[in-house]
């Protein structure tokens, strides 16, 4: 009995382990996922800034050098006054154009275009306080850099001071200071110097027609140049130039419109015509006379003067006629005597009485 328990239990464990050995399916092997399945990417390690090379690690990126902003406020209040309107008329009357300009000097001398003033007869110049001055000439030209200097007739200007020692540089910020008559256009507003030329500075910055003959200033509120062409690539001329405009102004130069000169020339001294008598009778013989002394006879000699009218003012007596009938006669008739007018003159007349 015992025996055949023991073979039973022999033979399953034979069995068991039989059925234990054999391989199973790939679906049941733990880790893998089965064959209908896609494989799974792998996850890459991650890898630290640090154990990459220098060569290869990204240098940090530079930030652009910024502007200084300036105080477009103070600005306007300090540089403002001097900004003018300038208007311009032609020989009838009627407007040219009007542009910005400013004073330099405190007796009213001031700068705008030379394009400004072409064909001009006269102009204004209205300041932002409302004044409006006359402006009674030129005073210095340069079509070549499109600048002129003109007069205004005004007793006491604020003016700007020029930066003859402007340590300018690309990149140096400045004020463009436009007139407070030209509305929006003429606000105060930032720009920034990108070339400098002798006789030419660029600005970084769109100017409207309206701002052409504005101040461009430095910080500090002094002139640097004057805006003479607008557009993306404005003109400015540098404050420098215009001395060479200052050194053709003579110090006892009066200011002039060149076609008011020529439209009235100087008059030229007239040659003065020499006197001459227009009215002149010969005196009467007085009847009274004739009557008294028939073949009275008589001879004298006066002298007239004659206003520039050629009225005769007074008649002296020189020489009697030895009657007084005839100088009396004499004298009445010459009283009426005219001469052409244009001076004063005195004449002597010799008068001679007889009777036939």
């Amino acid at each position: 009995m015992n025996l055949r328990l023991l073979l039973e239990y022999a033979l399953c464990l034979a069995l068991f382990a039989t059925a234990g050995c054999r391989p199973k399916p790939k679906s049941e092997i733990v880790g893998e996922p089965p064959v209908n399945q896609p494989l799974a990417s792998p996850v890459p390690s991650p890898v630290h800034e640090s154990s990459l090379s220098p060569s290869v690690a990204k240098a940090p990126e530079k930030k652009p050098e910024q502007t200084p902003s300036l105080d477009l406020s103070r600005l306007e209040r300090s540089v403002r006054p001097s900004v003018i309107w300038v208007t311009v008329f032609d020989r009838s009357g009627k407007l040219l154009r009007t542009q910005t300009g400013f004073f330099i000097s405190g007796d009213g001398r001031f700068v705008t275009t030379a394009e400004a003033i072409g064909d001009g007869i006269n102009a204004v110049a209205k300041t932002a306080d409302g004044g409006i001055h006359n402006v009674s000439g030129i005073l210095a030209v340069s079509t070549p850099l499109n600048l002129a200097i003109l007069q205004a007739d005004v007793k006491r200007a604020s003016s700007l001071t020029v930066n003859k020692n402007a340590n300018l540089r690309a990149g140096t910020p400045a004020g463009v200071i436009g007139s407070g008559l030209a509305g929006n256009e003429g606000a105060p507003r930032q720009a920034t110097i990108s070339t400098l030329e002798p006789d030419r500075l660029g600005i970084a910055a769109a100017i409207s027609s309206n701002s052409i003959g504005s101040p461009v200033v430095d910080a500090n509120g002094q002139l640097v140049g004057v805006i003479v062409s607008a557009g993306e690539k404005a003109t400015v001329r540098p404050a420098s130039t215009l001395d060479s405009l200052l050194s053709q102004i003579a110090s006892d130069a009066k200011a002039r419109w060149p076609q008011t000169a020529e439209a009235t020339p100087s008059p030229r001294p007239t040659p003065t015509p020499k006197p001459h008598l227009v009215y002149a009778p010969a005196p009467a013989f007085p009847r009274e006379a004739f009557s008294r002394r028939p073949g009275a006879f008589g001879s004298g000699r006066f002298r007239l003067n004659f206003d520039s009218k050629g009225n005769v003012t007074n008649v002296q007596m020189i020489q009697s006629t030895g009657n007084q009938l005839l100088d009396e006669a004499a004298i009445n008739t010459l009283r009426q005597w005219k001469s052409a007018p244009g001076q004063e003159w005195v004449a002597t007349v010799p008068v001679t009485f007889q009777t036939r």
